[in-house]
């Protein structure tokens, strides 16, 4: 691989990432999430980027919706596009799209702790069923406070009712840990810091869920220990329960305290609630929070701009909790369909949305796109074999059910092992052993050269190469070449002596650019 391809086929320069990132014209109007970021902003000494050009739009919403990237006719198709709300019409196009629900019962999973076996040790069977209740809850758009009110009330066998497997799936079942696990995944808060006073005083709401064994295999049955409450209710023990608020319970002994709590929860009213979500779904879609980090709220942890998070709890509310209007308010905006290049060459632009943030694609995202680029698979394993762990070699990474159920790919590019419910569990971050096993390993290589899919476009295009480098180009970055990098590999592939190798050298090229593997 020569480096004079690999530096510039890849559009670099300051000319050439104008031309590819932004867009001089104004896509969308300013709507009400860009009426209350552009004070803020100006209160920073910040503006708005330009608007993102269309390719890159199409590009960031087919990875933020349904992790995939979109295929070379998807992009054309909606490049030649000349309906001015198509950027609408694909967000609402996407959202409807199985692949949704893949991508973000992936993201549940990881809070979730969906993993068969240790530290978790769900065992394959209750891993299975959970990941199905999400994915299907997801696919049936659930109003939030449904998904969770079932998480936190439901009893049976974790084999039979999935959203037991909540209580099942923490690694210690003491009240405390219990009452930290939901502060954290609900609220977005990490009780273990509060007061010990105020923890205890909801660790009571926790103190009478039961854990029974059956006859079955590692099948467990969650239920309300009534007689253990009614005996707590009779000394006194039971009515010590506090609302994180400060706000006493009256507790009987008769009806579930986890009910009582997720009432108290639920309730409109309660702004950890609906701030804790809307300001994950910002984290998920721009890689940081409101409150930063998005499982960290608290006092003196204050929001970068309060307006916008208050209006995206009021639309939550208004939309009786419907997270899909959250993501099409969000997706909608200027905020979000601005360039990565900020007006300002200052790095807090990023951290308070004056530019779209770039992050690198997450482990799982990144391998499915190669095996979509080249046609191959992957094969995943789990550390202990069971008949339910078998995954075809067909399926996506995006869609495997088990945390425990993983790939060499996965361990190095930082998938989350699913232990702790923490955001911070998956590791972005570039490492040298990434990079040199994107570069040089065989795994990369043989995908690239053994390609069937890349080979048979190679061979139609033989005639009219052109056309071939347009295909690579809109399948791997999801644009067209610049005129520079036109100019590049044309160069490049009349040299007669490199043959079919000089479009595998440009597949190669594009892959370890960063703008493949980075969302921008």
């Amino acid at each position: 691989m020569q480096p004079s391809i690999s530096a510039r086929a890849a559009g670099k320069g300051k000319g050439a990432s104008v031309a590819i990132f932004e867009s001089r014209g104004q896509p969308t109007p300013p709507g009400r999430v860009d009426r209350v970021v552009r004070p803020r902003l100006r209160e920073l000494g910040f503006q708005l980027a330009l608007p993102c050009s269309d390719a890159v739009f199409c590009r960031r919403v087919y990875l933020d919706l349904i992790g995939t990237l979109p295929t070379a006719s998807e992009v054309r198709q909606f490049l030649d596009d000349s309906n001015s709300r198509k950027r609408s019409e694909l967000i609402d196009h996407l959202l409807e799209r199985d692949e949704f629900a893949d991508y973000w019962a992936m993201k549940w999973s990881d809070l979730l702790r969906v993993k068969a076996e240790f530290p978790i040790n769900l065992w394959p069977n209750a891993a299975q069923a959970y990941y199905r209740w999400i994915h299907e809850s997801i696919r049936q758009n659930w109003p939030y406070h449904r998904f969770v009110r079932e998480l936190l009330t439901s009893s049976g066998s974790n084999f039979r009712v999935p959203p037991v497997n909540f209580y099942r799936a923490l690694q210690n079942h003491e009240p405390r840990d219990i009452a930290q696990a939901v502060a954290l995944t609900f609220m977005g808060t990490r009780a273990e810091k509060w007061p010990r006073d105020r923890l205890d005083g909801m660790a009571v709401f926790f103190s009478c869920v039961g854990y029974k064994s059956t006859q079955e295999w590692k099948e467990e049955v969650i239920y309300f220990d009534r007689l253990k409450a009614q005996a707590a209710a009779a000394d006194g023990t039971l009515g010590q329960a506090v609302f994180p608020d400060g706000q006493a319970a009256t507790l009987t002994g008769q009806q579930d305290p986890r009910e009582v709590f997720a009432q108290w929860l639920l309730s409109p009213t309660n702004a950890w609630f609906a701030r804790s979500i809307v300001n994950r779904i910002w984290y998920w879609l721009f890689g940081r929070g409101i409150v930063h980090e998005p499982d960290d709220l608290r006092e003196d942890n204050p929001p970068s701009h309060p307006r916008l998070l208050a209006l995206l709890e009021k639309r939550l509310l208004a939309s009786k909790y419907d997270l899909k209007q959250i993501f099409r308010l969000i997706l909608n905006s200027q905020t979000y369909q601005q360039s990565p290049i900020s007006r300002r060459d200052k790095p807090e632009a990023e951290t308070c949305f004056a530019c779209y943030p770039l992050r690198r694609l997450e482990a799982e995202v990144l391998i499915d796109a190669l095996d979509q680029i080249t046609g191959t698979t992957e094969s995943y394993s789990s550390m202990i074999p069971e008949p339910y762990t078998f995954i075809p070699e067909s399926h996506r990474s995006v869609v495997l059910p088990d945390g425990s159920i993983t790939s060499p790919f996965l361990e190095m590019f930082g998938r989350p092992s699913r232990d702790t419910g923490l955001e911070s569990e998956r590791n972005n971050r570039p490492t040298a052993f990434q990079q040199l096993h994107l570069l040089n390993s065989s795994h990369i290589r043989n995908k690239i050269e053994q390609s069937r899919i890349l080979r048979a476009k190679m061979a139609k295009y033989r005639r009219n190469p052109q056309r071939g480098v347009d295909y690579l180009y809109l399948s791997i970055l999801s644009r067209f070449p610049t005129y520079e990098e036109q100019s590049t590999v044309k160069e490049y592939l009349q040299d007669s002596d490199r043959g079919r190798k000089a479009y595998a050298d440009l597949v190669w090229a594009l892959i370890n650019s960063k703008e493949f593997l980075y969302r921008h």
